[in-house]
């Protein structure tokens, strides 16, 4: 399959490092099983540049938003309680976004496979109606 006609390179704000991780990751998926990991690994990656948004809200407003849309509840409230440890980890995430966004779908990645390995998310075989008799 060509890269560009790729359904990887429909996910908003992806990045080479993602859709080379991705790629690797997706091979030996049938195209339904794609599907199925592309429905749910969307709906839990995070965009770079959202990522960036959230870094820049949790520097100027709510210290720590950044670890707890992550999942990282721990450093969320080290930030919250700290105040972004004084600011600094705060503008260290500003800086390296990218890499926390690319973690957090590595991640979400991992469990998608999981997910569609596993079967959880076979389509429901089509049912004929049943006529009730008493």
């Amino acid at each position: 399959m060509d890269n560009y006609q790729s359904p990887l390179m429909a996910l908003p704000g992806i990045t080479p490092e993602e859709f080379s991780y991705l790629q690797q990751a997706t091979t030996g998926l049938n195209e339904q099983q794609m599907r199925n990991f592309l429905m749910f690994y969307s709906g839990r990656r995070k965009n770079p540049s959202d990522m960036l948004i959230f870094c820049l809200i949790g520097l100027l407003v709510l210290p720590g938003l950044q670890r707890f849309i992550i999942g990282q509840i721990g450093m969320g409230i080290l930030y919250l309680l700290t105040w972004g440890l004084c600011f600094i980890g705060s503008i260290v995430d500003i800086v390296n976004h990218k890499d926390l966004a690319f973690q957090h779908n590595q991640k979400m990645a991992f469990e998608s496979l999981q997910m569609v390995r596993m079967g959880g998310f076979q389509q429901p075989a089509p049912t004929t109606p049943v006529d009730n008799k008493f």
